[in-house]
């Protein structure tokens, strides 16, 4: 069994921005298994269903970001699993758009998701797909990350969740470095990085 959880916001005021990637990306998922993520509990919202022959409870935090983890903790305590069983969808400023990348484990970064996770779970033993979607150095990176991806992000972004949803699939199946050599793929710098340097 594997927890595969799409981190965001909730609330109609955040649905389709940058930082709600990751729950984008679950529905995606959630459609091409036919699962609906709708079952209250854990401070989050939660569907059960199959993906490679394995069980899969796909979750929704519902406490914002940066208390993901709260959730998180809650449902594999519920499901005795351990760190390893988890994969997390998330959005990341650090990658342009239309790109994706995957660790096995391994730091936060700069996602106060996948801090609050870290923090809460005792952990950095699990994996998750980071999904790009740039940086604009004009903006604060707050105002940045919960505005809506252009039209023509928007089409990127859609094969990427289409690409992580390949990538569960195999993940769950035990083949991570098979996702990894598929999916991660060499980009450039954002200019946010570039400018640092």
């Amino acid at each position: 069994m594997y927890v595969i959880v799409g981190l965001g916001n909730p609330g109609l005021g955040y649905q389709k921005t940058r930082h709600n990637i990751g729950f984008m990306a679950l529905d995606v998922l959630a459609e091409k298994i036919g699962v609906k993520i709708k079952d209250k509990k854990f401070s989050g919202l939660l569907g059960e269903g199959e993906l490679a022959g394995q069980k899969v409870i796909l979750v929704k935090p519902q406490t914002y970001m940066n208390l993901s983890g709260e959730c998180v903790q809650q449902v594999l305590h519920f499901y005795k699993l351990p760190p390893e069983k988890l994969i997390v969808l998330c959005d990341d400023v650090d990658l342009p758009v239309g790109s994706l990348r995957i660790r096995a484990k391994g730091s936060a970064g700069t996602h106060n998701g996948l801090k609050n996770i870290i923090a809460c779970i005792h952990s950095e033993n699990f994996a998750r797909i980071r999904m790009g979607c740039g940086q604009d150095v004009s903006l604060q990176l707050r105002d940045y990350v919960l505005k809506k991806p252009s039209r023509a992000e928007m089409m990127e972004l859609r094969q990427v969740y289409d690409q992580a949803a390949q990538a569960v699939a195999l993940m769950v199946n035990g083949d991570i470095e098979g996702a990894q050599s598929r999916f991660n793929k060499k980009h450039e710098k954002n200019p946010r990085q570039a400018a640092q340097e």
